[in-house]
């Protein structure tokens, strides 16, 4: 385990597997380091991985006011102790919070980024009746139903089925997180500034997923100067559990 502190004070923490050069695994919204369990083997043969505790949960503290670009700053403060050329993996929320970094770090060699949702023309992420069933939500498992079934639309059936794994727990305790996440999502900001960010990215893309990730994925590519759009065949948000070779294939290429 490891910890830096970002640069409002706030600690991050990590944990490190493997051996070789240095990847950086930032989960998205719900999730902790634990969603990389997976793939993290493979990825530990043959990298130092580095999977992240992103503010608010596990490992990490958090700081008295949000935002995403605080989560920007944390993140480049964990590339830069752990080396330079390091590869960031980002997935959903955790892909923009990668973008961030990118912004405040020159440490990062290159980047692949899961479906980072962002609101586009004629396409938003969220919506003021999600929100506000959200906010009325009793308790951390409402929120995570709500998320699933109208964010990402998982019928009943998935959502029971994610909620009998390990993984649900960590879930639970990072569905307070997600209202102030989806805020920051419906307000990043695609514009020339992300054309700073000169590494080689691939975007990989569901051909299965909600049909707001495409637009957000064209559009952000648009300002980088080195980037690819990579589709996931019959996949959808979750090709990470649901189809890990696949997943590491397409990321590693």
């Amino acid at each position: 385990m490891g910890t830096v502190t970002s640069a409002d004070g706030t600690v991050i923490g990590f944990e490190t597997v493997g051996d070789g050069p240095p990847m950086v695994l930032v989960h998205g919204g719900t999730a902790d380091r634990t969603r990389w369990a997976p793939v993290l083997p493979e990825l530990a043969r043959q990298f130092t991985v580095h999977a992240v505790d992103r503010r608010g949960r596990g490992l990490s503290g958090d700081g008295e006011q949000y935002d995403i670009q605080r989560e920007g700053e944390g993140l480049a403060a964990v590339v830069a102790a752990v080396g330079t050329d390091v590869f960031v993996v980002g997935h959903s929320y955790g892909a923009l919070c990668s973008l961030e970094a990118a912004l405040r770090t020159d440490a990062i060699g290159r980047m692949v980024l899961y479906e980072p949702p962002a609101a586009t023309p004629g396409h938003s992420v969220s919506s003021p009746g999600m929100m506000a069933a959200l906010r009325a939500a009793r308790d951390s498992e409402e929120i995570l139903r709500i998320f699933y079934r109208d964010a990402l639309h998982l019928t009943d059936e998935q959502i029971d089925a994610m909620s009998g794994t390990p993984m649900w727990r960590a879930r639970l305790v990072a569905a307070p997180t997600i209202v102030r996440e989806l805020a920051a999502i419906e307000a990043f900001d695609i514009s020339a500034r992300l054309s700073a960010i000169d590494v080689p990215v691939r975007l990989l893309l569901g051909t299965e997923s909600p049909a707001y990730f495409r637009p957000a994925a064209a559009a952000i590519a648009a300002h980088l100067p080195d980037a690819a759009i990579v589709e996931l065949p019959g996949q959808a948000h979750m090709a990470i559990n649901e189809d890990p070779e696949l997943f590491l294939a397409k990321a590693l290429a």
